[in-house]
């Protein structure tokens, strides 16, 4: 024991009676903890102030000392067990802060010029079916049947790059023959099994011109259709000499010769009109 040392003195002073009785065992107990006092292996002292030591010299040597080997890996390296647990625990409440900022921040929203286009075959719409060409508006008095004939009798005439003459001449012959109307014959009964508007009785005569097969202008099935027939009777007038100096009716007679030679005549105004709505 030295006496002039604060610990000694401390010690001396709240040590049990029976300590006082014993100062080999004053002596153990001092001893040790100045032996706790010099420094281990890495230069540092496990129990270093006045309180520990009291501590010890009160009877509490067991626990401190359990929890000086506890502060020692197996290499008897020292360690700092309440700074490791608090920089794990400061390591744990930051990535638990980052979990809850990536929660909390809201889903970024698509600016309006990073919308994908529509590609140009996203856009581009069926193709429409062709429509329907529109029927020609009857004039002067024909009904709706009479002038799509007329039409197809201009339609042809227009295609053989005939003068608009010649398309009168064509449409007023129909007129007096057929009356525009697409005629089969009685005598024919092949005519009827073909599209036709009524029916005839003049000889074997059929269509919109009343040509007659057995007169060499075509077939039955042929001469059935209007336009068949109109470029029939486009292609007899070109070979007429001089048709276009002719009167309607002479230059009509001149491809059917016809037996009423003046009727075609009577239709002249009405074909010159129907030809100019047409044309």
């Amino acid at each position: 024991m030295h006496p002039d040392d604060p610990l000694d003195q401390k010690l001396t002073q709240d040590r049990p009676a029976t300590a006082a009785a014993d100062p080999a065992s004053t002596e153990r107990t001092i001893g040790r903890h100045r032996a706790a006092e010099r420094p281990r292996r890495g230069g540092r002292a496990l129990l270093a102030s006045t309180p520990v030591r009291v501590a010890l010299a009160t009877g509490v040597t067991c626990c401190l000392g359990a929890a000086a080997f506890a502060g020692t890996r197996a290499d008897d390296t020292p360690r700092e067990p309440v700074a490791e647990a608090v920089a794990e625990r400061a390591a744990t409440d930051e990535r638990a802060s980052r979990s809850l900022d990536r929660a909390a921040s809201p889903a970024p929203v698509a600016s309006p010029s990073a919308t994908p286009k529509p590609t140009p075959s996203a856009t581009r719409k069926a193709p429409r079916k062709p429509a329907k060409p529109a029927r020609p508006r009857p004039v002067a008095g024909l009904t709706q049947a009479q002038m799509d004939n007329a039409k197809i009798i201009v339609d042809v005439g227009v295609d053989l790059k005939m003068p608009r003459r010649a398309m009168v001449v064509a449409v007023a012959t129909a007129m007096q023959e057929s009356n525009l109307y697409n005629l089969a014959s009685d005598v024919l009964p092949e005519s009827r099994q073909y599209p036709h508007q009524g029916s005839g009785s003049d000889h074997d005569s059929v269509g919109l011109f009343q040509q007659r097969p057995s007169s060499g202008w075509g077939t039955v099935r042929e001469l059935m259709r209007p336009a068949y027939a109109a470029h029939a009777f486009y292609e007899a007038l070109r070979e007429v000499p001089g048709w276009q100096e002719m009167s309607v009716t002479a230059a009509a007679q001149a491809v059917q010769v016809s037996a009423f030679p003046d009727a075609y005549a009577r239709h002249e105004e009405r074909a010159t009109t129907i030809v100019a709505a047409l044309t």
